[in-house]
C-alpha cells in the first residue's frame, strides 16, 4: 500500500481567536473588548477607547497607515489586536480605493464594481490579521450595528434585522473571516398597562450576548456558546482560555501590559436611563412588543376608554407638529426606532413626563426625523 503524502490529524489546529463584537453605541463593546485575556491593543479609528485606561495605537490618518500597523503588530508583544471599528477601517478603505481609482465616490464605477473592488481590497487587511492568528494572536473587530428591512419572498411582510454597519461586499467577509460573531444588545421587557389607556413601561434594560443566529440578527460562534448570555467578560472567558495558544510563551512581553480596572471618576457612566435629549444620534434603540391590541380588548378595557384628542391631551405638541409638518406617524415612527415607547402605541397615551422632554428638545426631534426618513 503507498504511503500518503499527508499526516491526518484530529486535534483542534487553531492558534488563536477571530472575532467580531458588533451592536448599538454605547452597549459596551470597547469595554467587552478591552477586558480580553491576554489584554489586547487596540488601533482605534475613530477615538472609542479616548477616555479608557487601554495600550493603544495613535489613530490612523488612512488605509495604508492602518496596514502598516497590522503589520507592527506583528513585530510587537502582542498577544490581542482590535480594530476598534469596523466600520471606519471600511470608511478608510473606502477613500483610499476611490484615491487610488481617481473616483469621486464607490459608485463611480458602476454596476456594483466599487463594491467588488473594495471588498477585495479589504481582504488584504484579513488576510493579514489571519496571519496574526496564526501565529497566536487573538485579532478581532469592534463595529457598530445597524437595522435593515428585510423582505423574503416566501414571507408575507417584512422585518427588521440587525447587522454590521459596513460595506455591502465587506460585512460578508467579515463574517465568513471570524471564529466568533457576538451581537451585544439590551434585552428589554415590556409590562403593558392594566388598560388600554394607560401606557406600557420598559423595565430590565439589561445587556446581554447573542452568540448564535437569529432571523433579527446575525450571530454565529465555533465554540458551543449558549444562544444569549449576560455582557460580561466571563460569558466568554472560558473561549479564550481554551483557545490559548501554545506560541503564547514566546510571545509574550518580558512585561505584561497592566491591565487598570476602569476609574469611575474618569471612565463616563453607562446608564440605562434615557438621555436629557435623546435625539441627538441615529442610533437605533431595542426593539420591544407592541401593545395589547385593539382586537384583543375586554368589555371592561372598552368602558374604561375616554374619547381624547391629541389637541385635548398634549396642545403644545400638536401645535408644534402642525407648525414643522410632522405627522401623527412621524412621531411614531421616531420614538419607536429609538426604543423609548411601542410603535402602535397612540402619541395620547405617551407619559406626560416624556412629552415634556419630546416638547422641550422638539427641535433636535424634529432634526433627527429629517435626517433619518
Amino acid at each position: 500500500m503507498a504511503k500518503s503524502k499527508f499526516t491526518l490529524t484530529t486535534s483542534p489546529t487553531a492558534k488563536a481567536i477571530k472575532f467580531v463584537f458588533y451592536g448599538p453605541e454605547g452597549v459596551g463593546k470597547t469595554t467587552l473588548a478591552s477586558q480580553i485575556n491576554p489584554t489586547p491593543a487596540f488601533i482605534d479609528t475613530e477615538g472609542s477607547t479616548a477616555h479608557m485606561t487601554v495600550c493603544r495605537y495613535p489613530q490612523p490618518k488612512d488605509w495604508a497607515e492602518l496596514m502598516d500597523m497590522v503589520d507592527d503588530a506583528g513585530t510587537q508583544k502582542i498577544q490581542t489586536l482590535v480594530i476598534d471599528t469596523l466600520d471606519w477601517a471600511d470608511i478608510l478603505c473606502t477613500k483610499s480605493l476611490c484615491k487610488e481609482k481617481k473616483w469621486q465616490s464607490i459608485e463611480d464605477a458602476g454596476y456594483g464594481k466599487g463594491y467588488v473592488m473594495l471588498g477585495e481590497k479589504f481582504s488584504e487587511l484579513l488576510a493579514k490579521l489571519s496571519e496574526l492568528a496564526e501565529k497566536g494572536v487573538n485579532v478581532g473587530f469592534c463595529a457598530h450595528a445597524q437595522l435593515r428591512k428585510i423582505e423574503k419572498p416566501e414571507e408575507a411582510g417584512a422585518y427588521d434585522h440587525w447587522e454590521m454597519k459596513c460595506s455591502k461586499k465587506v460585512a460578508p467577509l467579515v463574517k465568513e473571516w471570524a471564529d466568533m460573531v457576538l451581537f451585544l444588545n439590551y434585552d428589554s421587557m415590556v409590562i403593558h398597562g392594566k388598560t388600554p389607556m394607560e401606557a406600557n413601561r420598559i423595565t430590565g434594560n439589561k445587556r446581554v450576548i447573542y452568540a448564535n443566529h437569529a432571523p433579527t440578527f446575525d450571530a454565529k460562534n465555533r465554540f458551543g456558546l449558549p444562544d444569549k448570555l449576560p455582557l460580561e467578560y466571563d460569558s466568554i472567558k472560558p473561549v479564550f482560555e481554551r483557545m490559548k495558544p501554545k506560541t503564547q510563551e514566546a510571545l509574550a512581553p518580558e512585561q505584561d501590559f497592566e491591565h487598570v480596572e476602569p476609574d469611575p471618576a474618569t471612565e463616563p457612566p453607562q446608564e440605562d436611563t434615557l438621555p436629557e435629549n435623546p435625539f441627538l444620534g441615529d442610533d437605533v434603540g431595542p426593539v420591544f412588543q407592541d401593545p395589547k391590541p385593539e382586537s384583543e380588548w375586554t368589555e371592561e378595557d372598552k368602558a374604561q376608554l375616554k374619547p381624547t384628542e391629541l389637541r385635548d391631551r398634549y396642545p403644545e405638541l400638536e401645535a408644534l407638529m402642525k407648525r414643522d409638518g410632522i405627522s401623527y406617524s412621524n412621531v411614531q415612527w421616531a420614538v419607536a426606532r429609538k426604543g423609548h415607547q411601542p410603535a402602535n402605541l397612540p402619541v395620547e397615551l405617551y407619559p406626560v413626563e416624556y412629552v415634556d422632554r419630546l416638547v422641550s428638545g422638539w427641535d433636535k426631534f424634529v432634526a433627527y426625523i429629517r435626517k433619518n426618513t
